[in-house]
This record gives C-alpha cells, sequence and structure tokens, in this order.
C-alpha cells in the first residue's frame, strides 16, 4: 500500500492515517426526510467521518420472480422488490442532505446501485462511492462508477479473492484509481464467527491498497478489534431506534452505541503506539516505577556494624531500594547503619 493511501474529501485514508469511520444511515430514514435529517445529525454527534445513505430503485434492483428472504419474514408478503420500492431514498432527497450535511461538516456518501444514481451522485460532487457486497459481481456498474474518477470502496461479503479483483480491475478499467476494500459478512445480522477479521491483513498483502470492516453485527466491539488488527476505514448500520419498523433498523447500532463505537476505536489507535519497547513511560516515571516496583527491603532490624545474612532480607515494594536481582550481593556485606525492619535497603547504607 503507497504511504499516502487515498483521499476521500479532505481525508487520507490508509496505513498512518486515523481510521476512517462511515456512519451507514443505509435505508433506515423509513422515507422521512426529517429522520434523515435526524440520522445525518447523529452521525455528527458520534464523530463519524462520514454519513451514507443508499440510492437505489426496488424495481430496478430485483426481478419480479425474485424469491423472498427467510430473514425478512417479518416485512410482511411483499416482494423484495416491492419491500426495496417502499424503502427507496427519494432521489429528490440527494441534494437536500448533501447539502445538510455539508454544512454540519460531515461527508455525504450515497451506495449507488444504477447507473442513474452514479450520475446523481457524480453530479452531487460525492467524495467517493461505494458499492455494495452484492453488487461486487456488476462489473459493467462498476466500470462506469469508474470513469468518474472518484475514489470507490469496495464491500467483500461473499466474495471471492478472483472475483474482488475483477472488481478491482472493472474499476482501474473506467479510470479510477482511489481503491478500498472492505471485509464483510453479509448476513444480517452477522455472527461473530462469521466476521474473519485476519482476513484484514490478507487483503491488503493481496491488493496493496486500504482495507477495512462494513460490520453487520450486533454491539460494537467488532471495529475496534479491526482498527487494532489494521483496519484503515469501517463501516456501520445505524439507526435512531432499533425498535423501528423496517429490515435495517433491528441489527443497527442506536445513537449511544455510534458515539461508543467512534471512542472506542479512537482510543484503541491511541493504544496501538509504534511497537517499540522502550521501558516505563514518562507517565509511568512520576509515581509507578518508584513506588509500586519491588526492591530490597530488612525482613527484622539490623544495628549497624553487622554482616548481612540472606534471612534479614525480603523482597517488597516500593521500587527505590535496591533492585532484587542484587539481593544476593548484600549477603556478607556489613551494614554502615543501622537498619530498622521494613526498611528500604539502598547501597549507601552498607
Amino acid at each position: 500500500m503507497t504511504t499516502d493511501g487515498i483521499a476521500v474529501g479532505p481525508a487520507r485514508v490508509g496505513d498512518g492515517h486515523p481510521c476512517y469511520v462511515i456512519a451507514e444511515a443505509g435505508s433506515n430514514h423509513n422515507r422521512d426526510l426529517d429522520m434523515a435529517r435526524a440520522l445525518v445529525d447523529t452521525a455528527v454527534a458520534a464523530g463519524a467521518d462520514a454519513v451514507k445513505f443508499q440510492t437505489f430503485s426496488g424495481r430496478n434492483l430485483y426481478s419480479t420472480r425474485a424469491p423472498r428472504f427467510d430473514y425478512l419474514a417479518g416485512t410482511g408478503d411483499v416482494s423484495p422488490a416491492e419491500l426495496l420500492e417502499s424503502l427507496e431514498l427519494p432521489r429528490e432527497w440527494q441534494p437536500i442532505l448533501a447539502e445538510y450535511s455539508r454544512d454540519r461538516g460531515i461527508e455525504f456518501l450515497s451506495s449507488p446501485f444504477d447507473r442513474q444514481a452514479v450520475d446523481e451522485l457524480d453530479q452531487l460532487d460525492v467524495a467517493a462511492f461505494k458499492v455494495a457486497s452484492f453488487e461486487l459481481v456488476d462489473l459493467p456498474l462498476i466500470r462506469y462508477m469508474g470513469e468518474r474518477k472518484r475514489p470507490i470502496i469496495f464491500s467483500t461479503g461473499m466474495a471471492t479473492m478472483g472475483e474482488i479483483e475483477e472488481a478491482l480491475d472493472a474499476a482501474r478499467e473506467g479510470g479510477a484509481d482511489q481503491l478500498a476494500v472492505l471485509q464483510c459478512a453479509s448476513l444480517y445480522p452477522a455472527p461473530p464467527s462469521s466476521m474473519n477479521l485476519r482476513s484484514i491483513a490478507t487483503l491488503k498483502t493481496a491488493f496493496g491498497i486500504p482495507v477495512g470492516l462494513s460490520d453487520h453485527t450486533l454491539g460494537v466491539h467488532m471495529a475496534p478489534a479491526a482498527v487494532a488488527l489494521g483496519a484503515n476505514l469501517v463501516e456501520k448500520h445505524f439507526t435512531l431506534d432499533r425498535s423501528l419498523p423496517g429490515p435495517d433498523h433491528s441489527f443497527a447500532a442506536e445513537p449511544d452505541e455510534l458515539r461508543q463505537l467512534v471512542v472506542s476505536i479512537r482510543e484503541v489507535e491511541q493504544a496501538l503506539g509504534d511497537g517499540v519497547k522502550r521501558g516505563p513511560t514518562t507517565a509511568e516515571q512520576v509515581e509507578m516505577y518508584a513506588k509500586a516496583r519491588r526492591s530490597v527491603v530488612a525482613a527484622v532490624g539490623i544495628p549497624a556494624g553487622t554482616v548481612i545474612r540472606r534471612d534479614m532480607l525480603t523482597v517488597k515494594r516500593p521500587g527505590f531500594g535496591v533492585k532484587p536481582k542484587f539481593i544476593d550481593a548484600l549477603v556478607g556485606r556489613t551494614a554502615s547503619t543501622t537498619i530498622e525492619e521494613d526498611e528500604v535497603i539502598t547501597w549507601d547504607m552498607l
């Protein structure tokens, strides 16, 4: 991977840069513009870098003959096409939400699912396109996105390494050269056993581009774990309330959880360090290094002039006396001053 990573708006995404956090609103707006704005506000309050919606047409996305999904059993007696049609983001909202997001200081993104969506988002000057896992095999659509020469982020749920390579090649054939991929399990919710977080390193090695995680698990602990394993960006579905009607609310993070996810990611980044083991930090030296480590202590009172025996010595905290590794070197030496029982022994006492 190049050290500079890729540019998503003003942010750099890649090794050596902060993890880029995408708050995935998806279709959790429930076709309510005020709710969509509230989702933007929630993403801003959480500290996310971008808020992402989805631009699709249910009728154009699914054949009317498509079978129903078992995981959508609670959504009523409707076909996938009808269900998605009821969840569509009205296209006229996109410029409204894009402007609202910019005014709030957050990047507006959306996943295009057809060429018209690509054109509309391109006209809005989005910072990147996002390809959903299910669309990874639509190479003509990806090539069309690539012609806009914007960064493209690919979710890779269900994908083989060969399919990922084909998608990246299609984007490059179109002219895009700022690419990233997300490890993903296309299950809703995804069980932890499906996540395979170690594949983040595999994908980095294989493709030499930024790699992250699209997280459909319950809870918010997978994303910080992914960052610890090298994830450069994280995408997480969120909602205003998991009890709201709709297929994607039940597994999404609520506002407090989204905020905690971002906080946890930033804390993990601070905790990673540079990998060099240097000994005590400056903060540790202030008190803990001297007071909480161990040193040699008098097990009994030792009068001045006494030749020290081993049974006169023990090891206790604090640590500003003779180090325990030198305890045997004290045996046979003469105390130059009276040492009280439980007193920390220093070299100038001998």
